[in-house]
């Protein structure tokens, strides 16, 4: 998942050096780049994307322009991490900041009119067991994914302080991703303890800063496995997709239990198996979406619901998804979208695999920035953003019937101005849907009305 995608090499400033500054933050200090108009404000933001390693804050700047461009025309939520994924390391000695790249990275959410969201993940290596006083940064997949020890669960929240007050215009802020780093290996469990420790902390930290700061968690992974596997089954969240992992819904139980508060609450996940499995297929594993959304949703009653992240194609090894052919690929990811706003989904953020150079790579939302041509937007980028403009958050839904030979083999998601329709199927075929009749191509994907 999005552990593999990470940033193996920054480029970072000397240590105390915080990149260009103008403006000023809630304290009055200065603060880098000029806040564009107001971003969203409240728990809710929509659907968008998280930025990775490379996006389009640099290149070619007619290629950046494009993109950005295309991005402004809706306030499209775009999630950026503290450290990593773009990010460099934001204090690598301890009282030393450096936010060169996060300030970019911000800045560029800013110029598209964007709504800038912030997940609090990952640790500088001196809160994790790195060399004190040592301005070098590991940037191994294992030491990225080592959480903060317990000694330095305040540092971190001081940390987390310190970033809310550097850039005022970001409402948002996800406590730490994927729980990297708390796992109890003696017990075979998560440690959500931990975890929830250092939720509090940064939670109480933020709100310091800011009450109307808006901060959710826990951003576990809801790891679901084939029926036919007994250990660490669920015996009361499962379906045609699977089985999910109790471990997991043991660990979210905890932290909303014990959670100092939250305004808005994240989780992540795939509609395959642990072993990558689709169960039954591609389309109907969807579900799994549906039935995790409205298991939390009766947990945590009136707050919204996020999906950090989502996938619908399992990776190989190098953690690409090209199996499948782009159509293919944007029906399914149109079904995964489907299936969580029916079940309560209100915010969802696709994890774009931006590749820095080269050709268009499988499921990016723009071809690479580094040359000129660059930036030209890609089929899943026409999906996300139609998507939420279409559904934003307090949508409220339509049942649309479906008739014909083919009814079985259609998804449809409505309301009273636009329906959304999805044939499942790799040919050509045609279903009544309220009341019209469609024509629908191999894995179309069609909007009426609207």
């Amino acid at each position: 998942m999005a552990a593999l995608a990470l940033v193996l090499t920054l480029v970072s400033t000397l240590p105390g050096d915080t990149g260009s500054e103008a403006g000023t933050t809630r304290d009055g200090d200065k603060v880098h780049g000029t806040p564009a108009v107001p971003a969203r404000t409240g728990p809710d933001v929509g659907w968008g994307f998280t930025h990775t390693q490379f996006s389009a804050d640099v290149g070619s700047r007619t290629a950046v322009d494009r993109v950005a461009k295309r991005l402004s025309g809706r306030s499209v939520p775009q999630i950026q991490h503290i450290m990593g994924w773009g990010a460099g390391n934001p204090e690598p000695v301890k009282g030393r900041y450096d936010f060169a790249e996060m300030d970019r990275r911000i800045d560029f959410v800013r110029r598209t009119g964007g709504t800038p969201v912030v997940t609090l993940c990952c640790a500088p290596d001196w809160m994790k067991g790195g060399k004190p006083g040592s301005d070098r940064t590991d940037w191994s997949q294992e030491s990225l994914e080592t959480a903060p020890e317990p000694a330095h669960f305040e540092d971190y929240a001081a940390l987390a302080a310190t970033v809310a007050k550097r850039y005022p215009d970001v409402r948002h802020f996800i406590v730490w991703n994927e729980f990297k780093g708390f796992w109890h290996e003696d017990e075979g469990r998560w440690d959500h303890e931990g975890y929830t420790d250092l939720y509090n902390l940064v939670y109480k930290a933020l709100k310091k800063v800011d009450e109307e700061i808006e901060v959710g968690g826990p951003y576990l992974v809801m790891d679901s496995q084939d029926p036919r596997q007994e250990e660490n089954a669920s015996t009361t969240l499962k379906g045609d997709w699977g089985t999910m992992d109790q471990r997991v819904l043991d660990a979210f139980d905890y932290w909303n239990e014990h959670k100092a508060g939250a305004d808005f609450v994240v989780v992540d996940g795939s509609s395959y198996t642990k072993d990558d499995e689709l169960l039954p297929d591609e389309f109907a594993a969807t579900g799994k979406f549906t039935d995790v959304s409205r298991w939390v949703r009766e947990r945590t009653g009136d707050l919204p619901l996020w999906w950090a992240e989502y996938y619908v194609e399992p990776a190989d090894a190098d953690d690409h998804r090209d199996g499948w052919s782009e159509p293919h690929r944007v029906a399914v990811h149109a079904a995964g979208l489907m299936a969580m706003a029916r079940g309560g989904t209100s915010s969802a953020f696709y994890w774009n695999p931006q590749r820095e150079k080269g050709p268009a790579c499988a499921g990016c939302l723009w071809s690479p920035t580094d040359r000129a041509g660059g930036g030209e937007a890609l089929p899943m980028a026409g999906l996300l953003s139609r998507f939420g403009e279409e559904f934003p958050p307090g949508t409220k839904y339509r049942k649309v019937p479906v008739a014909g030979a083919h009814a079985s083999d259609v998804r449809v998601l409505a309301d009273d101005g636009v329906v959304l329709v999805v044939n499942t199927l790799d040919r050509r075929i045609s279903a009544e849907v309220d009341g019209k009749r469609l024509a629908l191509d191999a894995y179309e994907v069609k909007w009426i009305g609207g």
